[in-house]
């Protein structure tokens, strides 16, 4: 599967549980919104998937990758109920960063 470089950076850093590399594939300002809340800026970013592999530990495996929609499907397990499941990754990029990211 051909991901963008920072996408494929996105899914290594997740499985890596690290979060402040994490945090560096996306702009200053960047939002993440994720299970009902927003997340803006490195900092936020990195603490808010710093709690999240603290808690779930999820890894993600690519599926599907759609240029022209610019999303990632991928299955993500983890310690939570339900693992492993789908979700879709939404991508708008700014200068080769992730400039929003929204998950479902």
């Amino acid at each position: 599967m051909n991901l963008p470089k920072v996408v494929a950076e996105l899914v290594k850093t997740q499985n890596n549980f690290d979060s402040a590399a994490y945090a560096k594939c996306f702009t200053a300002t960047a939002v993440v919104f994720d299970e009902g809340k927003t997340h803006q800026g490195r900092k936020e970013i990195e603490n808010w998937i710093a709690k999240a592999n603290e808690e779930y530990q999820a890894t993600m495996k690519p599926l599907e990758y759609s240029e022209t929609e610019q999303t990632l499907r991928a299955e993500v397990a983890g310690t939570f109920p339900g693992s492993p499941i789908t979700l879709t990754y939404h991508y708008e990029f700014e200068d080769g960063l992730i400039r929003s990211l929204k998950i479902v």
